[in-house]
């Protein structure tokens, strides 16, 4: 991707008395009742990389209700070297305090070094939580994770296998990237849809640890119950979608986003929106691709009069084929575009509506 607009910036996470030292990349799998969140495999793909990377184990936590001997199958090939597994009724539905006990104790238990999770609801609940109570420190919304080393020129220490933490900050006008040399474990939540989830041996021979969870989970921490729990359909499936069609503020209007429509009904595809396009009231908030929005990587993305500011494009820039419409030449969506047509979307879209019309008969 090229960022020749934006800055390059490594700032150190607020320096805390901890520990610092080895241990394992641990991953949380956030469970629907018994299937693993897209996410979470996600995340055990690239934990996989970053711990080869490191010459250290893979680990993960499935914390649920009746998920012993359903959830193996669905974490165990992505390279997971141990499983741990916390079953206990009052683990499913998610609450904060029991599930932040579960980590809590067991990071006290087990050191990791890192810690990744989904940026998503749970995610934005569990993670500030655990962080908190470890003094570990937490970097979210995470677009990358490396391994490197750090200078600390102030203190004269150079510290080797660091986790970079690197996301757009201050208004996406740099990319940063945060290292926390002192404290563990690091800790950074991804938004899913950012790493691809990839198997690494459909057979693999992980260790599956099966807790004794009253041992980590005082009882005083299920005080909350859920009584009654509603989870809503989306309404499009963005992530998904082979191919999309992304309007920007310059699509004009809502009645200008018709025309997307249109041209998604004959290619198939799904609609989506810069947050410029839904702040304007152009689109609604569901169908917002970037930063602050839904991540996708579709075989072929259709950026019709997006300027491409660094938040979007984070949010798509893994996608397969980049097809850029846009009145400005000099648009930033243009430099990391396959192809560019030069022109203005009242001009275009429905040219290439006619086109495809034509010839899909």
């Amino acid at each position: 991707m090229n960022m020749q607009d934006n800055q390059s910036s490594k700032v150190t996470s607020p320096s805390l008395q901890g520990r610092a030292g080895g241990g394992s990349v641990f991953v949380y799998c956030e469970l629907e009742g018994t299937k693993v969140a897209e996410v979470s495999q996600e995340l055990l793909a690239k934990g996989r990389k970053l711990a080869n990377t490191l010459g250290v184990q893979l680990e993960a936590v499935a914390a649920g209700s009746g998920i012993t001997g359903k959830v193996e199958s669905q974490i165990l090939p992505y390279g997971v070297d141990r499983l741990h597994i916390f079953d206990a009724e009052g683990l499913a539905p998610y609450t904060s305090k029991p599930h932040t006990a579960v980590l809590v104790n067991l990071f006290k238990q087990e050191k990791p070094q890192i810690c990744l999770m989904g940026a998503d609801v749970v995610g934005r609940d569990l993670g500030p939580r655990v962080s908190s109570a470890l003094h570990s420190g937490l970097t979210a919304d995470c677009t990358s994770l490396e391994i490197g080393p750090h200078e600390d020129k102030k203190n004269g220490k150079t510290y080797e296998n660091l986790l970079y933490q690197i996301r757009p900050a201050f208004g996406g006008n740099i990319v940063a990237t945060i290292v926390n040399p002192e404290n563990r474990p690091q800790m950074a939540t991804v938004r899913s849809g950012v790493m691809k989830a990839e198997v690494l041996d459909p057979n693999y021979k992980g260790e599956v640890i099966v807790e004794d969870v009253a041992k980590f989970v005082p009882e005083a921490e299920y005080v909350t119950k859920v009584l009654d729990r509603h989870v809503e359909a989306a309404k499009n499936n963005l992530k998904g979608a082979p191919i999309i069609v992304a309007g920007g503020y310059g699509m004009g209007s809502k009645e200008g986003f018709d025309q997307l429509y249109e041209l998604a009904k004959v290619l198939h595809a799904e609609v989506g929106a810069s947050r410029a396009a839904v702040d304007a009231g152009f689109a609604d908030h569901d169908l917002q691709i970037g930063q602050t929005g839904v991540t996708v990587r579709p075989k072929v993305y259709i950026a019709c009069g997006i300027s491409g500011a660094i938040q979007h494009v984070a949010g798509m820039k893994e996608s397969g084929i980049i097809i850029s419409i846009n009145s400005d030449e000099n648009a930033p969506i243009n430099t990391i575009a396959d192809y560019v047509i030069n022109g203005t979307v009242e001009e275009v879209v429905p040219k290439l509506i006619k086109y495809y019309k034509q010839n899909s008969k």
